[in-house]
């Protein structure tokens, strides 16, 4: 069984992450606090991690390189609702060894939690993990969520015509 940490400050979807890895032989602990998620990461020593990237006020990006010289050889996934391809080349380049756009299903999050070997010290960027237009797609969804589904105040958010908007809405792009 192999011990995973949680960190995220949603504390209901860290439960149902909790619950879904449980079903896949995880031992799951939280941790709700970006303050905290170091302490735990010490004394719990996961063998993965799960990391919020917008933690309450705080960035998760800023503690991929203390988990990481804490624990080189765990495994660490940043986990998103805002993803970009400037903060997954970020991350990876502080040391994450993988970048999932929320809302993520529990096969992606298995793909990203089991590996076989030992993740190198050095970390290589993978390309093929997310299009730009699916990582455009995600913000875009991601956006149009947070405005409640009100397509005029998404698009003079995201500074486009919101014509322009329902169409990059009605062509969802391929994940790869």
């Amino acid at each position: 069984m192999k011990k995973l940490l949680i960190i995220e400050d949603d504390v209901s979807f860290a439960a149902t992450l909790a619950r879904r890895m449980a079903k896949h032989d995880f031992s799951c602990q939280q941790v709700h606090q970006a303050d905290q998620a170091l302490h735990a990461c010490l004394q719990q020593k996961p063998d993965c991690i799960l990391l919020d990237m917008k933690l309450a006020s705080k960035n998760g990006l800023t503690l991929i390189k203390p988990i990481r010289a804490a624990l080189p050889m765990v495994r660490l996934v940043l986990l998103t609702g805002f993803a970009s391809v400037t903060t997954a080349v970020q991350a990876m380049r502080l040391g994450a060894d993988d970048y999932l756009a929320k809302p993520v299903n529990t096969q992606m999050l298995l793909s990203a939690l089991n590996t076989e070997t030992i993740p190198e010290p050095a970390v290589s960027l993978d390309v093929d993990t997310m299009s730009a237009e699916r990582v455009e797609w995600e913000h875009i969804n991601q956006v149009l969520s947070s405005n409640s589904g009100n397509v005029s105040a998404t698009a003079r958010q995201l500074g486009m015509h919101r014509r322009t908007l329902q169409r990059k809405l009605q062509k969802k792009p391929v994940s790869k």
